[in-house]
């Protein structure tokens, strides 16, 4: 086995402050943002020297044998569903809203004074970027374990670059909304579902780009790239919540 890190522990402290900070922010107390921006760089402080400790545990020191390529798998599995459950949440919220419309939303979805994105415009776009995203990833994980380093690196470009459009036309989208996470119920499950859905893209951009880098280093072999296969994994997952997502909210939930 591996020898006992730290980075559990900071995690979890990062995330409490970070959760901490975005509330007192929220709520406009002074510290607020500072406690926030502190919490987010001890995120980001964690999972690189994370990153660092379990790419030198593989490569360089050999201590991944089967028992901790097993652990890593089922601590992977746990944290997907765990994200599963997360999302979950969001998806309750925007089927009671919707399913039972109160009077204080005039007793219609959507609410009065609700213009809605049109699903089939730039979430139609969207939708076929990220299914795509997931077809090249495939064709990465194929590569890597056919030893085809080029085609390999290739189609995780590929995936990287489709990643970037998707973030930068949701960009697009948010910026020419009629409504804000203000306004009322609708504006709070739609923006609060797809906003944390486009940092869970950043996050497997991110992630897309560790693989990305390994990759070109001769990190991985046939044999040893759980890494890659970890970052794969949360990017079927990004791809899938977007499927329920324009599904439910921007299609189904449009519907007047």
């Amino acid at each position: 086995m591996v020898e006992e890190s730290p980075w559990p522990l900071t995690g979890a402290l990062g995330a409490l402050t970070t959760t901490t900070g975005g509330v007192l922010y929220m709520h406009s107390y002074k510290l607020g943002g500072l406690i926030l921006i502190s919490g987010i760089c001890f995120v980001l402080y964690t999972m690189v020297v994370w990153f660092r400790d379990i790419i030198r545990e593989a490569t360089f020191e050999g201590h991944h044998t089967v028992s901790v390529a097993t652990g890593l798998r089922i601590g992977m599995i746990l944290f997907i569903v765990s994200e599963c459950l997360f999302f979950f949440a969001f998806f309750w919220a925007f089927f009671a809203s919707s399913l039972a419309p109160t009077i204080e939303v005039g007793s219609i979805w959507p609410p009065v004074g609700i213009v809605t994105f049109k699903a089939q415009e730039i979430p139609l776009l969207n939708t076929f970027i990220l299914l795509l995203s997931g077809a090249s990833v495939t064709w990465a994980h194929h590569a890597l374990r056919a030893g085809d380093r080029i085609t390999t690196i290739r189609s995780l470009g590929i995936t990287i670059l489709l990643a970037i459009i998707f973030t930068a036309l949701q960009y697009m989208e948010y910026s020419t909304s009629s409504f804000t996470i203000a306004d009322g119920i609708y504006g709070s499950t739609f923006f609060m579902a797809t906003g944390f859905h486009g940092l869970h893209v950043i996050i497997g951009t991110i992630l897309l780009s560790v693989c990305l880098f390994r990759a070109i280093r001769f990190d991985f072999t046939i044999e040893h790239h759980f890494g890659f296969e970890a970052a794969a994994w949360y990017w079927h997952f990004v791809d899938v919540v977007w499927i329920f997502l324009f599904i439910s909210i921007y299609f189904w939930g449009s519907l007047a």
